[in-house]
């Protein structure tokens, strides 16, 4: 418990630096803009294939499939979730609702938070566990707000993004238990340490850009009470009752608990779906997930 509360004040200061840096314009919109997209292309993938780095046996091959059919079946359940939860809602709101139910920023905050509560096994765990959200990014996720992608962009959106590349390569390492030279090892595993950092500064740029006075929204609050704890109590419960391995149900829920990504607002931006709305979205439930992924941790400590 004492370790769970350091890695949370930790990453609430670093949030915390992060909103404050963006509060007196040490960092803008653009270098904000850049950070993230330093995060998803460089450090991520990192940090996804340091984290294959381990020895691989029946147990791991197991957990793998396991985890996987889970993460597919909360998709498939999120997209089910999101088509007839906000049907009284506006045509452009609704959207961002739907995209915003469906891909959560799970791909974003999870890793830094599966591997500071459940160390590198975990880190692998949530890898695995994040294939099919990234596949439904490009896919369900996209058509939500335009028309459905074709089949080439969809197959090219998923194949050449660095996270699928870096699960590709990382799964080969584990398999065949090649290891890089040392030099390039060394070089991976420094940039993956920047992850936890980078990302929560980035979260904390992310609220800052929040006016605490029209934050609030009812729309909002019932967005992220499904997010946050309906769909992770809707992962928890069948985990817990088919005695689901510990570690594989802890990275399931926390990954499900996940808020709403920044794509959210990137999307209805681009395709003025009430670009306000969405970062109300993404801010609100970012904010409110620093007390409920904490709770929810030790929730899963008591299984």
């Amino acid at each position: 418990m004492k370790e769970l509360i350091n890695l949370q004040l930790m990453m609430f200061a670093l949030i915390i630096t992060g909103l404050i840096l963006k509060k007196v314009g040490v960092v803008g919109k653009e270098v904000q803009k850049g950070m993230t997209n330093l995060v998803i292309d460089l450090i991520l993938p990192c940090n996804i294939i340091y984290s294959f780095m381990i020895k691989f046996s029946s147990k791991i091959a197991q957990d793998f499939v396991v985890i996987l059919v889970i993460s597919i079946l909360i998709q498939v359940f999120c997209v089910i979730l999101g088509g007839v939860l906000y049907n009284k809602c506006s045509v452009k709101r609704k959207k961002c609702l739907r995209y915003a139910t469906i891909c959560s920023n799970a791909g974003f905050l999870g890793n830094p938070i599966a591997q500071g509560v459940f160390g590198m096994m975990g880190l692998t765990l949530a890898s695995i566990y994040l294939i099919p959200q990234r596949i439904m990014m490009w896919s369900e996720g996209v058509s939500v707000f335009t028309e459905a992608p074709t089949k080439k962009e969809m197959l090219k959106k998923i194949f050449t993004h660095p996270c699928i590349i870096a699960c590709e390569i990382g799964i080969v390492l584990m398999l065949t238990g090649w290891r890089p030279p040392h030099f390039l090892e060394e070089t991976i595993t420094s940039v993956s340490n920047c992850n936890t950092a980078m990302s929560m500064l980035v979260i904390g740029m992310i609220l800052a850009d929040a006016d605490p006075k029209t934050i609030i929204d009812k729309d909002v609050l019932f967005y992220t009470f499904i997010r946050l704890l309906i769909i992770p109590f809707c992962v928890f419960i069948p985990c817990w009752l088919l005695h689901t391995d510990s570690l594989v149900m802890g990275v399931s829920v926390i990954l499900a608990a996940m808020p709403a990504g920044a794509t959210t607002t990137i999307l209805a931006s681009k395709y003025d779906c009430e670009e306000e709305f969405s970062v109300k979205l993404v801010v609100f439930s970012t904010a409110a997930s620093l007390i409920t992924t904490p709770l929810w941790n030790m929730i899963l400590l008591k299984f």
